[in-house]
């Protein structure tokens, strides 16, 4: 890997106790089949590994998947928007935890801007959590 290019970003979702996202633009708790965007993976980067770190325990059965999503909304045949790239559906927010990287797919370059996203599934949000998504890759050019 060249010195220089290695790319580490952390991304947060943080609940209160309504299960609401604290600093979002929403004022409704996040639901069962909600996506959410934790924020934006430039387009030009390695996408390679991620860690999830749930240190604060969200409500009872909630469970998610993690992954891209593309910023304007339209599709890559070469590299297609997966929205459990990192993390398979049923990852448990329930329970404190450090994760890594669950699903076996190989490293990709994003073509162009990605939200990384959460998809809600197994109970809507009801309490407070605190979620820290860790992701690594290389910045590597668009391709």
């Amino acid at each position: 890997m060249p010195y220089g290019n290695v790319w580490r970003q952390r991304y947060n979702m943080t609940t209160n106790a309504s299960g609401v996202i604290v600093d979002s633009d929403q004022a409704t708790a996040v639901l069962i089949n909600d996506v959410v965007r934790l924020g934006i993976i430039d387009g030009g980067t390695e996408l390679q590994n991620a860690e999830a770190i749930i240190s604060d325990a969200f409500a009872a059965s909630t469970t998610c998947k993690i992954g891209f999503q593309y910023v304007d909304g339209v599709d890559s045949a070469a590299v297609p928007q997966n929205d459990a790239f990192f993390f398979a559906a049923g990852t448990a927010l329930s329970a404190t935890a450090r994760l890594v990287n669950s699903a076996t797919v190989a490293p990709v370059v994003l073509p162009k801007d990605a939200y990384l996203i959460l998809t809600n599934a197994g109970a809507n949000h009801s309490a407070v959590g605190i979620l820290d998504v860790i992701v690594t890759g290389q910045v590597v050019g668009m391709p």
